[in-house]
C-alpha cells in the first residue's frame, strides 16, 4: 500500500470501482449530476459509518474538518448537509443494493473454505429476521403496529464466514414465512431456521430443490412414527424417528418421509425437537447445526451495535433503504479486507482502529497487524455462552 495515502482511501482501494460504475449505470443515478456523484455519496455514507456519525450535520461538520485530505479520499464534490440528504433520499436505493451484492459474491468466494466447527461438504445458511424500530410520526411510510413504525431485515447468513448471501428489508408486518417464497434456492445446501419459518408447503419446496432443512417442531406437530434409528443416549440424543406428518393439510403439504429428532441439552437441561429432511447427518450434528444458527443473531446483534442501522439520517423509504445497504457493504468490505490480507482481528477491532485511525497516512496492513488486538475477546469467545443464555430462555 502506498504510505502516503489515508487509511480511508487505502479502504477504499479494496473496492471494485468497475462494478460500482456500473450499478450507477444501471439505474441512472449519476444523470444530470455535476457534483456530489453517488460515489461521493457512497464515501460520505461510508465516512459516517466507520466513524459512527450521529446525523448528517454531524457528518457535514466532521468532513469539513478534514476538507484537506478529503481529495486524497477521492471526494470530490461539495460536502453539505442538504446535498447529501437530497442524494439519499432521490438516488435509487438499488444501487448500493446491487453493489452490496457484488461484494457479497466475492467474500463468498473467499470464505468458501472456512470452517465453522462442523465437517461437511455443502453450504450451509441461516435464515432469520430482525426488526428495526422506527418512529410513527417520521416515518409513516413503515407502520407496523397502530402507534409504532418499523422496518424488518430478513437475512440468509452463510455460516462459512458469517456473509449476509440474501437480504431482504420489508414493512415490519410482514411475516417471516413469506421470505421462503423469495430465495434462491441452492441445490444440496442447508437452510436452518427457527419455528416462525415452518411451513410445509414451503419446506417441501426446499425439499424438491433439493436441498435439507433444519428446524424446530411446534407443540402442536403431529407426527406418525414409522420408525427409530439407535440413538447415543449420552451425546443428548433421546429419539431418532423417521415417519410422516400426521394432520390431513400437513401431511398434503408435505407427502413425504420427515425426520424427527429429539434433543435434550444437558447444559440448559432443556428437550428440543428438530425436523429435517437429511436422512444421512448424525442426529447430533443435526443438533448442532440448529446451534450454529445463533451465528444470525450475532450479526444482527453486531450490525445494530457496531453500524448505523437504528439511527437513520432521513426519513424517507429510500434513505432509509439506502443506509441499509451501504451498512451491510461496509460489514462485507471489512470482511473482504480481513481475508484478503490474512488478519487475526475480528471485524469489531477492524472497525474499532479505523474508527480513529481513518485519516493517519500509515499502511493498513501494518496499522492492523501491529495493534495488539485479541479478536477472541470480542465475538468468538462470547458466542457460547451468548448461545446458552438464550436457550435458557
Amino acid at each position: 500500500m502506498n504510505t502516503g495515502t489515508t487509511l480511508f482511501a487505502q479502504v477504499m482501494d479494496f473496492v471494485p470501482r468497475y462494478d460500482f460504475r456500473q450499478c450507477v449505470k444501471r439505474y441512472r443515478g449519476d444523470y444530470k449530476v455535476k457534483k456530489f456523484s453517488c460515489w461521493d455519496q457512497y464515501l460520505c455514507m461510508t465516512f459516517a459509518q466507520l466513524t459512527c456519525r450521529e446525523s448528517l450535520r454531524d457528518i457535514e461538520t466532521c468532513l469539513r474538518a478534514m476538507r484537506p485530505k478529503l481529495h486524497n479520499a477521492g471526494l470530490q464534490g461539495g460536502i453539505a448537509r442538504n446535498t447529501l440528504a437530497n442524494a439519499n433520499s432521490i438516488r435509487d436505493w438499488r444501487i448500493y443494493r446491487d453493489f452490496a451484492q457484488i461484494l457479497i459474491q466475492k467474500a463468498k468466494t473467499l470464505y468458501a473454505g472456512e470452517d465453522f466447527g462442523i465437517e461437511l461438504d455443502n453450504a450451509v445458511y441461516a435464515l432469520d429476521s430482525t426488526v428495526i424500530d422506527l418512529c410513527l410520526a417520521l416515518f409513516p411510510w413503515a407502520r407496523f403496529r397502530k402507534t409504532k413504525a418499523a422496518v424488518k431485515l430478513h437475512t440468509l447468513l452463510d455460516l462459512r464466514g458469517n456473509i449476509p448471501t440474501t437480504v431482504i428489508i420489508t414493512p415490519g408486518n410482514i411475516h417471516d414465512v413469506k421470505i421462503l417464497d423469495e430465495l434462491a434456492l441452492e441445490s444440496s445446501a442447508i437452510y436452518i431456521m427457527d419455528r416462525g419459518y415452518l411451513d410445509f408447503g414451503r419446506l417441501y419446496a426446499i425439499h424438491k430443490t433439493p436441498a435439507f432443512f433444519v428446524t424446530r417442531a411446534k407443540k402442536n406437530t403431529r407426527f406418525r412414527r414409522i420408525f427409530s434409528r439407535p440413538t447415543k443416549k449420552s451425546s443428548g440424543v433421546k429419539a431418532d424417528q423417521v415417519g410422516v406428518l400426521a394432520a390431513y393439510y400437513a401431511k398434503q403439504d408435505y407427502p413425504e418421509k420427515l425426520r424427527r429428532i429429539v434433543y435434550i441439552d444437558q447444559t440448559i437441561n432443556k428437550r428440543f425437537i428438530f425436523l429435517t429432511n437429511n436422512m444421512n447427518l448424525s442426529a447430533k450434528t443435526i443438533a448442532d447445526l440448529y446451534k450454529s444458527r445463533w451465528q444470525v443473531e450475532l450479526f444482527f446483534k453486531w450490525i445494530k451495535q457496531h453500524l448505523k442501522i437504528r439511527v437513520f439520517y432521513g426519513t424517507s423509504e429510500n434513505a432509509v433503504k439506502t443506509q441499509i445497504w451501504i451498512a451491510i457493504s461496509i460489514y462485507v468490505l471489512i470482511a473482504i479486507i480481513k481475508k484478503q490480507l490474512k488478519l487475526e482481528l475480528s471485524l469489531y477491532s477492524i472497525l474499532q482502529i479505523l474508527s480513529v485511525a481513518l485519516f493517519e497516512k500509515t499502511p493498513i496492513q501494518e496499522t492492523l497487524t501491529d495493534a495488539n488486538y485479541l479478536a477472541g475477546r470480542d465475538l468468538g469467545y462470547e458466542q457460547i455462552s451468548l448461545f446458552k443464555e438464550t436457550l435458557g430462555q
